[in-house]
């Protein structure tokens, strides 16, 4: 069984920081892409970065030069820092991986969520 579970969200004035943890752990043997996703109120669950193994990572647009992702490897951890927060980055935020259970056996796996509100 496989669990991913989130840190680190909370309430923040706009343009402070704020930085995510999710950590896998489980049955795993390695993890092939780890994600950040967010979901506002009364819309619809959206991509905000990811990091795969050998690759660069990639934001979305409206997130570039303020959030960061990495990942340690050692820890099945992924991390998003987040600084000069915005009120629109207000959503619960879902950490996403994709992972080999067993050479072959792929899957894909999300956390619960924590709550994220940019708010004065």
């Amino acid at each position: 069984q496989v669990q991913l579970v989130e840190s680190g969200g909370g309430l923040v004035q706009p343009g402070g920081s704020l930085r995510l943890s999710c950590a896998a752990s489980g049955s795993i043997l390695s993890i092939y892409t780890m994600a950040w996703y967010r979901q506002a109120p009364g819309k619809q669950r959206e991509w905000v970065a990811s990091t795969t193994s050998g690759r660069n990572p990639n934001y979305q647009d409206s997130v570039k030069g303020r959030f960061t992702i990495s990942r340690d490897n050692d820890k099945n951890t992924v991390y998003l820092q987040m600084n000069s927060l915005k009120p629109e980055d207000t959503a619960v935020y879902y950490c996403y991986a994709d992972l080999f259970l067993s050479p072959g056996l792929k899957y894909d796996f999300w956390g619960q969520g924590t709550q994220v509100t940019v708010s004065s």
